[in-house]
């Protein structure tokens, strides 16, 4: 009699057990295979040990957010050296800036002088009352070339400096955003000049015509010039915050509109509170022309259908 094994299955793959019933069997389980770990439906319980964690790649992508191609890992006293470097950089500028125009100050001090007071040759005197008070009127007036030399230079280094963490998408939108502001600016200056001061002037002098004898103050008239001139250039970019905010999804058209009195409200304590005239002239201006660049604002973008 032979002593190989009898093989107890079914030639014809039947699953028919040893003991001749039909019932199918369980698997045999693999000797090496671990053991079924008990749960309570929120983890594994018991003494079985935990997986060792593994954490994504720093260079992967997670969750669909990559980083910038351009970005890099820099220690923040570098991050502290490039920017004072660069400041110094703009500083320089307008400096220089300030330096030519000091070569012309003293004309430009009358051409400002005569275009803002009233025409026809009844523009007062300017008076001085401090020992330098006209040199520091000329620093302030160079100053004005030299803001307007730094600027560009200002936009330009400001994006140096945060390009490397800019998406090539968000590149082209602040390349784009920051010229508008400029050309904003230079706009609320050119309006603040040719509008505002001439009004403003021709409402002191004749306000105190009948009265008393006006004496300007070289000083004091050129601080209320520069201060309405810097604050009008802010004043004109509302349209493009209002764009800015609508883009990125902060508000809509809609809301703005409806929310409307706030923000004249708002922009008449602002007029109040940065423009320092106790006739309360130049505040008015300035409000009506905060109201009139929102509204303008919000009939352009229903007109377009934006």
């Amino acid at each position: 009699m032979s002593d190989e094994p009898v093989d107890d299955r079914d030639p014809e793959g039947s699953t028919e057990s040893r003991d001749g019933s039909d019932e199918p069997q369980p698997p045999l389980e693999d000797a090496d295979a671990a053991p079924p770990l008990e749960t309570d439906g929120e983890g594994v319980v018991g003494d079985h040990p935990s997986p060792e964690p593994t954490y994504p790649d720093s260079d992967d992508d997670i969750g669909g957010v990559s980083t910038p191609p351009d970005d890099e890992e820099m220690p923040l006293a570098d991050h502290i050296e490039e920017m004072v470097l660069r400041l110094a950089v703009v500083l320089l500028f307008g400096a220089g800036g300030t330096a030519i125009g000091l070569l012309w100050a003293s004309q430009a001090i009358e051409f400002v002088w005569f275009s803002v007071f009233p025409s026809g040759g009844n523009a007062p005197p300017p008076h001085v009352y401090q020992p330098l008070e006209l040199w520091l009127t000329r620093i302030k007036v160079a100053s004005l070339l030299g803001i307007m030399v730094a600027l560009p230079a200002f936009v330009y280094e400001c994006y140096l400096f945060m390009r490397p963490g800019l998406y090539p998408n968000e590149r082209k939108y602040y390349l784009a955003a920051v010229p508008t502001s400029v050309v904003l600016g230079a706009v609320g200056m050119l309006f603040s000049y040719v509008l505002v001061l001439p009004i403003l002037f021709q409402y002191f002098t004749y306000y105190a015509e009948d009265s008393a004898i006006v004496a300007y103050a070289l000083g004091e008239t050129f601080n209320l010039v520069i201060t309405l001139m810097g604050f009008l250039a802010i004043v004109f970019q509302i349209p493009l915050f209002i764009m800015l905010a609508i883009m990125m999804g902060v508000t809509t058209r809609r809301w703005l509109a409806q929310k409307r009195l706030y923000f004249w409200a708002a922009f008449a304590g602002l007029s109040f509170m940065f423009t320092l005239d106790p006739t309360g002239m130049a505040p008015i201006l300035v409000a009506v022309t905060m109201i009139l660049l929102f509204e303008g604002t919000l009939f352009v973008l229903k007109w377009v259908g934006r």
